[in-house]
């Protein structure tokens, strides 16, 4: 006999995804955070009321597609080029010792053999932290009066950085995760891929710049949109067979140009998203999050997590900001403000577990590791800014950065 659970679930994962997401964006933390918990209580971790299903799995695969592809959209290609050298070392700086970090603490777990898989899985755990969500940290800033300043244009300058740099370390560990993986065929494979990248962007935005001029405002440009989203998410895994969400990233990035159009397309995108894909997203991360699972063991591990996910970041993101020239007090408040995970972390993290990356005995600590160093972000970066220092302000106000994986729609 045919079952519609499924409707029932979806209906209860939207009206809690929502109501925990409004309590924690009232305490000043993101949405994502409700969301998390929201789905952490409807599965087995609590009351057991939504299971794991083949639908919430593909809803949540197409809820994580679209979220890169409006991070993607939203990058400003503009500003990446004002924030200059200083921001791209902060950037790799702060990918580097995460994965270096993170990704011995999980090596040592799983016992320190040298075999490709657990160097593989190691190396996989350390690009999950590699990410950075700098939501907290604007409005952070933002509270302080600071985000027009020398640390906040880094800040966010690096975040941008950030994510194409983790976008690229997850095709090339998505490619080698294969059994009978050729590591020379793999890099070759992601080679061809960024070259299809340069073509289709080049055909792309002749094409989408066609279109605006006619249809700027249109439902047509929005299904063209995301139809072009889904083929790049399908070329990227199907040709080139590097993650979908890559593909969908780069999708977005060759419309970020698209001038005023993309505030129509991008709400427009938002619309769909937000509404239904990404609360299933982040929701299922958190139903397959069996606290149940929680031995002493892999406490332990969440411990060690926690202090590499938040030294490596300080550390990395910390002394490029030292090497570029600034001060102590600033280098350690950018090494701070870009701590929190958030997003990003969770979409490589769902990656993971479809890919055998990261098993659901884990899953419990590594999103534990994601909250609590969101939760600690605000409090540590406004005890390192407390006492503002001479010469950080700019002689003329920067723009805003539109951070594109952290842009997500407030409410009403």
């Amino acid at each position: 006999m045919e079952t519609y659970n499924y409707l029932l679930w979806i209906a209860l994962i939207l009206l809690s995804t929502k109501v925990l997401g409004l309590m924690t964006e009232r305490i000043h933390l993101p949405q994502v955070v409700g969301a998390l918990i929201a789905g952490i209580l409807l599965g087995p971790s609590f009351f057991g009321v939504v299971m794991g299903s083949d639908f919430l799995t593909k809803a949540a695969e197409i809820g994580v597609i679209l979220l890169m592809f409006l991070a993607g959209m939203e990058t400003e290609i503009s500003e990446l080029k004002k924030t200059g050298a200083m921001a791209l070392l902060i950037a790799v700086l702060g990918v580097i010792a995460p994965v270096l970090l993170c990704g011995g603490v999980y090596f040592w777990y799983l016992g320190g053999s040298g075999d490709y898989l657990t160097i593989l899985r190691a190396a996989y755990m350390g690009t999950v932290f590699a990410a950075t969500s700098v939501s907290i940290t604007v409005e952070t800033l933002q509270e302080m009066g600071k985000l027009k300043t020398k640390v906040g244009s880094a800040l966010l300058g690096a975040a941008l950085i950030d994510d194409i740099i983790g976008i690229i370390a997850l095709s090339v560990i998505s490619g080698l995760s294969s059994a009978d993986a050729n590591i020379g065929f793999v890099l070759l494979k992601i080679l061809l891929f960024f070259v299809f990248i340069v073509i289709v962007s080049f055909l792309v935005h002749k094409f989408f710049m066609w279109l605006t001029q006619r249809h700027s405002h249109s439902k047509r440009l929005v299904v063209w949109s995301l139809a072009f989203c889904l083929m790049m998410s399908w070329c990227a895994e199907a040709l080139f067979g590097v993650a979908d969400i890559t593909g969908a990233y780069f999708a977005g990035l060759m419309l970020c140009n698209l001038h005023h159009s993309r505030v129509f397309l991008a709400k427009k995108m938002s619309s769909i998203s937000y509404a239904f894909f990404s609360p299933v997203f982040f929701a299922s991360i958190g139903i397959e999050t069996n606290l149940r699972l929680l031995s002493r063991g892999v406490l332990v591990l969440s411990l060690f997590l926690l202090l590499a996910a938040i030294l490596s970041k300080i550390i990395g993101c910390g002394a490029a900001a030292r090497i570029c020239g600034m001060a102590r007090h600033d280098s350690l408040s950018v090494g701070v403000g870009m701590m929190s995970r958030g997003e990003v972390a969770l979409m490589v993290v769902q990656k993971g577990i479809a890919g055998g990356m990261i098993g659901n005995d884990v899953l419990p600590a590594v999103v534990l590791v994601i909250i609590l160093s969101t939760l600690l972000t605000p409090v540590m970066l406004k005890f390192t800014m407390a006492k503002p220092t001479p010469g950080t302000a700019l002689a003329e106000p920067l723009p805003e950065i539109a951070v594109g994986k952290d842009a997500s729609p407030r409410s009403e």
